[in-house]
């Protein structure tokens, strides 16, 4: 069965190698991009002239997305909608104009948040309403699916745990394994309090002070230093900074600031440790990326070393991961990551959620707003009243500019090779 699929992250594009889908995306303008472009593969993305104004998100307009997306899906002949991340608007409102048109809906949560604070627990209440009417969710870690299910009520069993991946293709070890003159240990991350931050201001003087000189450990003549290489930015990048000039450690620590994600291989293959400080994580795809470029990281046993969120701990399993650093084959190592995590399997996985949301049967109005009434004594009822809106909004919509007269784009298929993989350049005549 041929069908497309209108996703709101470009996170699962692999899925439009299938046979069975043509995956569409659909985000905000970039920059000065804006319109419909064309990607590798022929992934076809919609880049809506909604410009961001904070984190790479858009104005909640509610309704002022409905005729844009009302259109692409008919446009594209869509059959499902798939959205990403908690905190994209135009996800959640996508989600909500679909459902009303009768689309199936999917979304995938990509992050851990509390029960607590008030951003949390905003955050939580346009989840429970996003997910009261999806057909099927996705979680990318089982801790993340118990995080989604307290914090939306969604049923169990209609969430699924699928894991990222990592292009292993993009992320290989070295040609030549880096000089053990002196021990690399690379950190790139947002540097933000929930990235843990705070804890490297800590970490880093301490284990510059323990190992000026590691030459023991294989018994070597030569001195082997550790040195830190730390990349990205945020509004912690000051303290780090001042935690370098207070200790003198300029030689020691290097500031990369904001790394292009084209230049991270560069970065990681300089280095033989990668150090993860975050304090919450559903599933870290940066930790995937320096395991495939041969850097001790977490993972399986023989390539783990956990440590709890505090500088004492981290110290120590810096200590342990110096000492099994010897026994480390990058190569080995790679070839792992490329067998345990690849997007073609998370795309295998993911039609099996497009299958059995595209088998939930239909409802009406009624129905779908028995939903919302249940969120809660006074957010059940808002939520209704604003689904009743874009219903009526969607109908006016519909007497306006019926659906017979907006075009359907053709079925483009691409040639292929042997293999059934898209030939990347060929004519178009």
């Amino acid at each position: 069965m041929w069908r497309r699929v209108a996703s709101l992250s470009p996170l699962f594009s692999s899925i439009r190698s299938s046979t069975l889908n043509q995956v569409v995306v659909i985000t905000h303008a970039y920059g000065n991009r804006s319109g419909v472009r064309y990607m590798t593969g022929g992934l076809k993305v919609y880049y809506l002239p909604w410009r961001p104004f904070i984190m790479q998100n858009t104005l909640p307009t509610f309704y002022g997305t409905l005729p844009i997306i009302r259109t692409i899906l008919i446009r594209e002949k869509i059959a499902l909608v798939h959205g990403h991340q908690a905190f994209s608007t135009l996800c959640h409102e996508a989600l909500m104009h679909a459902r009303t048109m009768g689309y199936k809906a999917v979304f995938t949560d990509h992050s851990l948040y509390g029960f607590a604070d008030v951003g949390s627990i905003h955050m939580n209440k346009v989840l429970q309403f996003t997910l009261a009417d999806v057909s099927q969710a996705i979680c990318v870690s089982h801790t993340s699916k118990e995080n989604t299910v307290l914090r939306s009520g969604l049923p169990p069993e209609k969430v699924f745990v699928i894991p990222n991946a990592v292009d292993t293709a993009m992320f290989t070890p070295a040609p030549k394994r880096v000089d053990r003159n002196e021990i690399i240990i690379v950190v790139i991350s947002r540097l933000v309090y929930r990235k843990g931050a705070d804890l490297l201001v800590e970490v880093i003087p301490e284990v510059c002070r323990i190992y000026p000189n590691v030459s023991y450990l294989w018994k070597v003549s030569v001195s082997l230093l550790v040195r830190f290489i730390v990349g990205g930015d945020g509004p912690k990048r000051v303290r780090l900074e001042e935690m370098r000039e207070k200790h003198s450690l300029q030689d020691r620590v290097q500031m990369l600031g904001a790394v292009p994600h084209a230049q991270v291989r560069s970065v990681l293959i300089s280095g033989h440790i990668f150090l993860n400080s975050s304090l919450t994580e559903a599933f870290c795809i940066a930790i995937l990326e320096a395991a495939s470029c041969g850097l001790l990281t977490v993972l399986p046993d023989d390539m783990i070393v956990l440590a709890e969120p505090d500088p004492v701990d981290m110290v120590l399993a810096i200590e342990k991961a110096i000492s099994i650093l010897p026994k480390i084959d990058p190569q080995v190592m790679h070839d792992r990551m490329k067998k345990l995590y690849n997007w073609h399997d998370v795309a295998k996985r993911t039609e099996i959620v497009y299958d059995r949301a595209l088998k939930c049967s239909n409802q009406n109005l009624l129905d779908r707003l028995s939903r919302y009434l249940s969120c809660g004594a006074w957010a059940g009822k808002l939520f209704a009243l604003v689904m009743i809106i874009d219903y009526l909004l969607w109908r006016l919509l519909q007497l306006w500019k019926p659906a017979e007269d907006i075009d359907e784009v053709p079925d483009i298929i691409l040639p292929k090779n042997q293999d059934g993989k898209v030939l990347q350049d060929f004519d178009a005549d």
